[in-house]
């Protein structure tokens, strides 16, 4: 090959490239939260809150537009075993998933209302405890080959939350499971709805977060480089109807999602040693199918 078909051949090479990047997320701003774990849109007083897990503080923390804090509350009454997403319901009231469970080992799995009245405070109590247990697991942990209860992506819906978990088998495939917990105090059976399946590697397919579009028509599950989208689902049976993956052209620790619009997402990864640590926003509209 002779230089001018090289450089040719590099041309194309760099115009293809680019071409795979025409999905990548846009950046709103650098985040000064480290471990962003959970992202939660509220429609009523157009908010975004945050929380990061296991290590860190009793808090959550109402971000800007660009990803810095802008007020934080202190939780004093329950602790951060290891809080990984947020919720919230038609009312405006915040709830903290404290069932990440990597080890597969808790018994102690619980969501921590935080009623909508106190999130302009500077401290708060969580006004309900919602425990619950999936009686799919019989040992914990269970076989290196069943890790199936870890879960860090749930949303409210019709007075019911939905859990989807995150594989952590040693033979990863992709396969998550779905169950359903009503949204009232109590110790409650979590009821298995189905499962689903993402892709089959890890860094790229493992569920990290969800949440439900604002008309309720779609939910929205995030891995480290992909979006899929739940539609034509049926009386809350989110294990059900079309599933759908749209690649993000952009892979990091991403942990944190939540609609802001029926359209828009708001996406956030954890910071590691070169990059992450970021606020990004993508249209579904934009984005094609896989």
């Amino acid at each position: 090959m002779n230089r001018l078909h090289l450089l040719y051949a590099l041309f194309l090479f760099l115009c293809i490239s680019c071409g795979s990047n025409s999905q990548e997320l846009k950046e709103l701003g650098k985040t000064d939260l480290k471990e962003i774990s959970s992202l939660e849109f509220l429609p009523h007083s157009k908010t975004v809150w945050a929380l990061e897990d296991s290590g860190n503080k009793n808090k959550i923390y109402r971000i800007g537009k660009t990803g810095k804090t802008e007020h934080e509350i202190l939780i004093t009454n329950v602790v951060n075993t290891d809080w990984e997403e947020l919720a919230s319901d038609p009312q405006g009231n915040l709830y903290i998933g404290d069932f990440g469970n990597n080890d597969n080992n808790r018994r102690d799995l619980a969501i921590y209302k935080i009623n909508k009245e106190d999130l302009t405070k500077k401290t708060a109590a969580a006004s309900a405890k919602v425990e619950f247990y999936y009686p799919e697991q019989t040992a914990f942990p269970p076989k290196k080959s069943n890790y199936m209860f870890d879960c860090e992506a749930f949303f409210e819906y019709k007075g019911d939350f939905y859990l989807f978990t995150k594989n952590r088998s040693a033979k990863f495939d992709g396969t998550f499971y779905v169950y359903k917990v009503p949204n009232k105090a109590g110790n409650h059976k979590a009821q298995l709805l189905g499962s689903l399946t993402t892709c089959n590697i890890y860094k790229r397919c493992a569920v990290t977060a969800a949440d439900i579009s604002p008309d309720g028509t779609k939910a929205a599950i995030l891995t480290g480089d992909k979006v899929f989208l739940l539609t034509n689902f049926k009386n809350g049976n989110f294990a059900k109807g079309n599933f759908t993956m749209y690649d993000l052209g952009h892979i990091s620790q991403k942990e944190g999602l939540t609609f802001t619009d029926d359209d828009t997402l708001l996406i956030a990864d954890e910071k590691d040693k070169k990059s992450g640590g970021r606020l990004y926003e993508v249209k579904l509209s934009a984005l094609k199918a896989k």
